[in-house]
């Protein structure tokens, strides 16, 4: 194996609407990224339990279809990867921020797709600290 199919590769997206997840999908397909796009946070642990050497970063929307919302996904995957950029959306601001662990960015919905590609370039070039 070579170093670079050694280093984490892949964004996983987690939004259940289909339309913001293809748009986030669409900009993070112009990194280096590849892209694995899921609608809940159970779907994304079993990639995450699949893939999870791989993942650089996770895209995930605060509200949740299904028993674990963005924020409960965040601590479970720093826990479990902790080198893994964890990004959390929502429409609504104050949504689940209170529990919101320290390491993991926020971005209010609409967001900018150039914040998007920030954050994917982060990933690939600068490593999450342990989310905590």
């Amino acid at each position: 194996m070579n170093a670079l199919q050694s280093e984490p590769h892949l964004a996983l997206i987690i939004e259940d609407d289909p339309d913001v997840r293809a748009l986030a999908g669409a900009l993070l397909e112009e990194t280096p990224l590849n892209v694995v796009e899921v609608e809940s946070a159970e779907a994304a642990l079993e990639c995450l339990q699949e893939r999870g050497g791989e993942v650089a970063m996770l895209f995930a929307d605060v509200r949740l279809p299904g028993p674990m919302d963005g924020v409960r996904l965040a601590k479970a995957a720093g826990k479990l990867w902790p080198m893994v950029r964890v990004v959390l959306t929502s429409g609504d601001p104050s949504a689940g921020l209170a529990d919101l662990p320290e390491g993991v960015t926020f971005m209010p919905k609409s967001w900018r797709s150039l914040d998007v590609l920030v954050q994917a370039e982060k990933a690939i070039h600068d490593p999450q600290p342990p989310v905590t």
